[in-house]
């Protein structure tokens, strides 16, 4: 019997390196036949999770199908951006060739089934035909995204539109991917940046050499988007989640995770209100006492996990909990909601979405935590920040009634000017709206949340999708 190597380049950032690593896990449980070595570069910017993430992956035996190896960091060159993921990688082609030729070299070692690429390393598909073998992308967004960039992608190629025009303005645009006209102000920041857009159309235009493109949704969440994308193919096999361990095993935080959940174990179910902003959400002392009134106005018991940007990193970087809460919080704000509320810097978001006391969540609509919060059936308030996440939200809100708005084209970002403060009004109508129990959201969250779970089921739709991609990738080496 023929064994097949995947080679698999993740990112080395938070919100794709895990997901990268749980559908390779996925892969080989599926297939003996098939075996992954992750060749995982270090990260540049500091980031103490990610890097302890990324040490336990190298010391694990998770199997003997999968192994992980780590490339050292490569300093940027003085003309390259330090947060350029796509020279990163492109800088680690030397290391990975390398790697892959000492890997079928090795004596009976198994044959090359193909490359499986991050959206930002699509410089490895040089590489994948220098080797003669199938390049594959895994995208950890949704299949609407990768729609919008297709399409804004074939505007500016073969249209000529200058799409930069479209950031910040008031147009609408009628796209195949989606049943409502989307606002410009809601299209990804980085496609219409004219410092990253370069980069980013020539990604969009990489991604259309991939011999399949690996999708994180499933087909009943996105099927308009799935149905439009023919060329590549594309493969929904999601959700695709780590629910098995948050972070706090590796970063000496299972006392903290400890003490939340027993909070939460003294709570009424469905009664909490979860705010939390991702790995990179952070806000400033004034929209701070903003969202402190709102959650003191709606009455509802909280759990928020409120962040702040280290000054070393404050344009871009991951964000630490507050040392001082009371000069952050409106005066008394604290000793008031003692016993209705619970503010924490790093959260066990998984634990903490999946427990019974939770009735919504105030999020900034990363891919990963949309998908969770489907998962778990938890409605959402959206406040995208950066990146996909003002697409996400629209989704969320207007194409599939999940979600209700806080400030959908809200933009915070190191790439975007400042977008003033969103009222303690808006927070809490957003708040209020999202905890109504017998509301249409949440009724059509709790039906979504079954269905991403068949989808995974024996002859389920992701589940189905990944055995032919499983196939496609055997038949690579037969």
């Amino acid at each position: 019997m023929k064994k097949g190597e995947l080679i698999f380049i993740p990112s080395p950032v938070i919100g794709h390196l895990p997901s990268t690593v749980e559908v390779g896990k996925l892969i080989v449980s599926r297939d003996d036949r098939l075996s992954i070595t992750f060749l995982i570069t270090e990260p540049r910017s500091f980031d103490s999770k990610l890097a302890s993430y990324i040490e336990s992956l190298v010391s694990s035996t998770l199997s003997n199908r999968l192994q992980f190896i780590k490339l050292p960091c490569l300093e940027p060159t003085p003309s390259e951006h330090p947060l350029d993921l796509g020279k990163l990688i492109e800088g680690q082609k030397p290391q990975v060739k390398k790697q892959v030729t000492k890997l079928i070299q090795t004596q009976n070692g198994p044959q090359l089934a193909g490359f499986v690429i991050d959206m930002f390393g699509t410089s490895m598909i040089d590489l994948a035909n220098e080797f003669e073998v199938p390049t594959y992308l895994y995208l950890t967004s949704g299949a609407t995204f990768l729609g919008v960039v297709f399409h804004l992608q074939s505007l500016h190629d073969e249209q000529n539109v200058d799409i930069t025009e479209f950031d910040g303005s008031d147009a609408h645009l009628e796209l195949p991917v989606l049943a409502n006209p989307v606002p410009a102000k809601v299209l990804p920041t980085p496609l219409l940046n004219k410092y990253w857009q370069p980069s980013n159309l020539a990604h969009a235009r990489r991604f259309r050499e991939a011999k399949g493109i690996i999708v994180n949704t499933f087909m009943e969440l996105e099927p308009l988007a799935v149905n439009s994308l023919l060329i590549p193919p594309v493969y929904p096999v999601g959700p695709i989640l780590n629910l098995k361990s948050d972070s706090a095993e590796r970063t000496g935080e299972a006392d903290k995770k400890s003490e939340i959940m027993k909070w939460l174990d003294d709570q009424p179910p469905s009664s909490v209100v979860f705010l939390c902003f991702g790995s990179l959400g952070s806000f400033g002392a004034d929209q701070v006492k903003e969202i402190a009134c709102a959650l003191e106005l709606s009455g509802h018991r909280f759990i928020w996990s409120l962040q702040q940007t280290p000054p070393q990193v404050a344009a871009f970087g991951p964000s630490t909990g507050y040392t001082n809460l009371v000069e952050i919080l409106p005066q008394g704000f604290v000793d008031r909601t003692a016993e209705t509320g619970k503010i924490i810097g790093w959260a066990p978001q998984v634990a903490i979405l999946s427990h019974t006391a939770i009735g919504g969540f105030v999020s900034h609509c990363g891919w990963n935590s949309t998908l969770e919060s489907i998962w778990f059936g938890v409605p959402i308030a959206a406040w995208p920040m950066y990146g996909e996440q003002q697409l996400n939200a629209f989704q969320m809100v207007v194409e599939l009634g999940l979600a209700v708005e806080i400030k959908m084209d809200y933009k915070r970002s190191f790439m975007d000017k400042s977008e003033g403060i969103v009222s303690f009004k808006e927070i809490e109508r957003g708040i209020t709206s999202v905890m109504e129990h017998d509301s249409e959201v949440r009724k059509k969250m709790k039906k979504m949340s079954e269905s991403s779970r068949f989808a995974l089921m024996e002859f389920g739709s992701s589940y189905s999708n990944l055995g032919r991609l499983i196939s496609e990738f055997v038949d690579n080496i037969s």
